[in-house]
This record gives C-alpha cells, structure tokens and sequence, in this order.
C-alpha cells in the first residue's frame, strides 16, 4: 500500500474514533494463532471500562470496528443509567468462532487484555462462552464472567433477560396501560442463549410468542419445548404483533424495517438495535411505535459481571438489581413523552448527565 493510500486509511479510522469521543482503541494482532481483534475503550469516567468480547466472521475489518465502536460507546451508557462505577469498553475478535478459537488463541486475546493493565475488563458476549473466559483468565486478572466454580457469577443471559423482560412490561404499561403480557402477541427475533431465556418468561405469563433465529435447530427446538411458533426470517417485520423484541445484531430498526413493523412497542436484548439513533428514535415516533432503550434493558447483564467484579457475588442481589430496570425504564418513557423527544435521547441525556455530574467531582479539589 502507498504511503498516500496509507494516510487515507489512517485519516478515516481516526475520525470515526473521534466521533464518537472514544478514549482509546487497540488493534490486536497475533500471527502464529491467526488472533484478530479489536479493544474499545470509550470512557473511563465512572471507573475501568467493562463489556464482553465478541466474536464474529465479520465481511471486514470497517465493519468489525463500526461494531466496536458502537459496542463500546453504548456500554458506556449502559453502566451510567444503571448506577454502575463503570466505563464503557467493548471488544470484538474477527474470524469464525466454530473453527478459529483455541486455547492459544484465546489465551493470546488474554494477554492482549492485561496490557491494558485493568483500563479494561472482558467478558463474555456473542459467540464467547464462560468457558472461554477460564482461558482468558489464565493470561490476566481483569475479566469476568468466570464459572461460580471459579467464584464468578457464571453464565449472566439469565439476569440479562430478565432485565429485558423487566423493561418490556415497564413499556408494555406505558402503552396498553398495564404491564400483564398474557394475550400479547410477541415477536422474539434471535433465540441465543438471551433470547431463550426471555421466551421462557414470556411463555410463563401465557405470551403468544413468535420466534426467528438464523439457526434453523433452535427455532424447532424452542418451538417444540415451549409450544412457541418458528416463522421464516424474511417475513419477520411484518408479523401482526404488539411487541418486537429483537434480540440479535444491531440494526434492523431502520428505514425498511420500520416502514413494515406492525408493533406498538420494541423492547429486546440487542445491542444498537436503532441503526440511526437519532434519525430513526425520531422515525418510531411518527410511526406511534414506542422503544424502550436498548442499552437500558439488556444491563443486566453487565450489572451481573460487575458484582462478581466486586467480588463477595451473590446471585439474589443481582437479580433484585436488574428489576430496577422496570422502574428506571418506565421514568424514562414518561421523560420522552412529556419533553416531545425520542426515549432513546431521553436516556442518553440521562447517562450523559451522571457521567459529566462525576467528571466535575473527579476533577474538583
């Protein structure tokens, strides 16, 4: 590559971290292994930056630090709004996690990790399991999301759903006047370790659960467990249902998607699920479709690894944590309403507050 065609590469990648106001982003790379990743550091504010490791056979490099860079920046957020002393940081390994990881592999992530010297802590996320983390472990203090054999919390999906599960009846009282789920007729799109664990809730309160996943066997195999019905992926966005809950990748609420939802509400686990925060916060708003934020109601998640990186875990306290996400959820919707603003820039504000409120402290003598 000429040194012109360098800079062009160099110029960009640093505007789109500028962008976004991240603090510090690490490219990690390890020949021998095949390792390809990428650490995000966003803020640091409110403490050391927390947030799982994703591993994903991204198209590109560009599209895996978009992934990064977003990840990390919604982290912050989602440690601000639950009360968290975190900061936000995200990172994502390129490459097919089937067939590339291996104990070298990730023991080599590991130590990329401790040469942060605790700026960062991982976790698990898509595609990275409890396992992994012992691996990870092994290379460097700073991470969390290990077996309660180890004195980890084990795997959080559990306290990530049911803090979903929490903010969807906070906004299901907001729209229907009443948070019951039973009758409602609910979309479920990707059903991964989160998103099993949520139609289980919504099974139990006698929910019509719709389920898609881009793995065909998990949609039989739900399906066939809880009596829920398996619906082809292409004709997902125009299911007749109350709720969408999207529980995948980010960014299917967009310009086409929206334009086919026949919800009254989104509430679901995935990251970054409006493409464009602000264009498209505003869009739902002429569409009459209510979002509870994204990185409101999958927190409890990250509230489940930042206990066990208090140490002294304890599964009921985190639980009882997570529930608050109802009531926080519910005050924001109503913020949104009374201020004519999308909920997603109701929450942002909020966030942004507590961490320019702690700035202030950190900073005054």
């Amino acid at each position: 590559m000429e040194i012109k065609e360098l800079e062009k590469v160099e110029q960009g990648v640093y505007a789109r971290v500028t962008q976004l106001g991240h603090e510090q982003v690490v490219f990690c790379y390890d020949e021998p292994t095949g390792l390809k990743a990428i650490i995000a550091i966003h803020n640091t504010v409110l403490g050391p930056a927390l947030g799982g490791t994703r591993m994903w056979n991204y198209a590109n490099e560009q599209e895996a630090l978009t992934d990064v860079l977003r990840l990390s920046r919604g982290m912050t957020f989602k440690a601000s709004i639950s009360g968290l002393n975190l900061g936000g940081g995200k990172a994502v390994i390129i490459g097919d996690a089937g067939k590339m990881k291996t104990e070298a592999f990730l023991r080599r992530f590991g130590k990329f990790v401790n040469s942060l010297g605790g700026k960062y802590y991982t976790a698990e996320d898509v595609n990275m399991k409890t396992a992994d983390m012992e691996y990870i472990s092994m290379e460097t203090r700073y991470v969390t999301g290990l077996p309660e054999s180890m004195g980890g919390g084990g795997d959080p999906s559990p306290v990530t759903a049911y803090g979903v599960y929490m903010g969807m009846k906070a906004t299901a009282k907001k729209v229907f006047g009443g948070d019951n789920l039973a009758g409602k007729k609910i979309g479920v799109q990707g059903v991964g370790q989160v998103g099993a664990h949520l139609v289980e809730y919504l099974v139990k309160e006698n929910a019509k659960v719709f389920i898609t996943d881009i793995a065909d066997a998990k949609v039989k195999s739900l399906a066939q467990q809880y009596g829920v019905t398996g619906v082809d992926g292409d004709s997902f966005y125009d299911l007749d249902m109350d709720i969408y809950a999207p529980c995948a990748l980010g960014a299917t609420v967009n310009d086409e998607t929206i334009s086919r939802l026949r919800c009254s509400m989104i509430a679901g686990a995935a990251n970054n699920q409006l493409k464009d925060e602000l264009k498209h916060g505003y869009k739902l708003l002429d569409h009459r479709i209510v979002y509870a934020p994204d990185f409101l109601i999958n927190a409890g998640g990250l509230i489940n690894v930042y206990n066990e990186y208090l140490g002294n875990y304890n599964r009921e306290r985190v639980f009882q944590q997570a529930e608050k996400i109802y009531d926080t959820c519910l005050s924001i919707l109503n913020v949104a309403e009374r201020e004519k603003i999308s909920s997603q820039e109701a929450a942002i504000q909020l966030a942004e507050k507590r961490i320019a409120e702690m700035a202030l402290i950190r900073t005054s003598r």
